[in-house]
C-alpha cells in the first residue's frame, strides 16, 4: 500500500483581510490553545503504563499528528498569500471580493461572493476565485452574460449587480 498521493490544483494565493485574519486566529488557537492540552494529555496517558491499549495515548497522539498537519498547512499558507485590502480602481467590473448578483433564465436571482480557496463558505454562497463560475465572471460588468457549465448543463447567467 502506498502513500502517495496526487497533486492538488494550485489555488490562487489570493485572501481577503478577514480571511487571513481567520487563517491566523486558527493557527493561535491551534498552537497555543489546542495543542498544549493534547500534549498534557498524552504526557498523562504515557505515565500509565502499557501504551498499546491506552485509547488515551493513542487517540491523543492521532490528534497531535491532525494539529501538527493542519499547523504546517496554516503556516506555509499564510506566508504565502497575498491579502488583497484595497478595492479595484474600476468598481463596476467584478474582480476578487466582489459580491455579484445573478438572475438565472429561470428568472432565480442570488449573490455570490468570489473570495479565496480558504474562504469558501456555501452557506454564505462565498464561492472560489478558481471556481467555474467565478472565472467566467471575472472582469465582466452589470448586464453582460455569462455560460458556465454544470453538472446539470450549460448555465446562462445573467449579472445584475456588483458590490465591494
Amino acid at each position: 500500500m502506498s502513500s502517495f498521493r496526487p497533486a492538488t490544483a494550485k489555488s490562487a494565493p489570493y485572501i481577503t483581510a478577514d480571511g487571513a485574519q481567520n487563517l491566523r486566529s486558527e493557527l493561535h488557537q491551534l498552537w497555543k490553545i489546542e495543542r498544549p492540552k493534547v500534549t498534557q494529555i498524552i504526557h498523562e496517558a504515557a505515565k500509565n503504563g502499557d501504551r498499546s491499549e491506552n485509547g488515551d495515548y493513542i487517540y491523543g497522539k492521532r490528534r497531535l499528528r491532525e494539529i501538527d498537519r493542519r499547523v504546517r498547512y496554516l503556516t506555509k499558507r499564510i506566508e504565502t498569500v497575498t491579502v488583497v485590502n484595497t478595492l479595484p480602481n474600476d468598481r463596476s467590473r467584478v474582480f476578487f471580493a466582489a459580491f455579484v448578483t445573478l438572475e438565472s433564465q429561470a428568472r432565480e436571482k442570488f449573490e455570490y461572493r468570489l473570495v479565496g480557496a480558504d474562504e469558501i463558505n456555501p452557506q454564505k454562497n462565498w464561492i472560489s476565485i478558481d471556481s467555474p463560475v467565478a472565472r467566467a465572471l471575472l472582469g465582466r460588468k452589470t448586464n453582460d452574460v455569462i455560460k458556465t457549465d454544470t453538472p446539470n448543463g450549460t448555465r446562462e447567467l445573467t449579472i445584475l449587480k456588483i458590490r465591494y
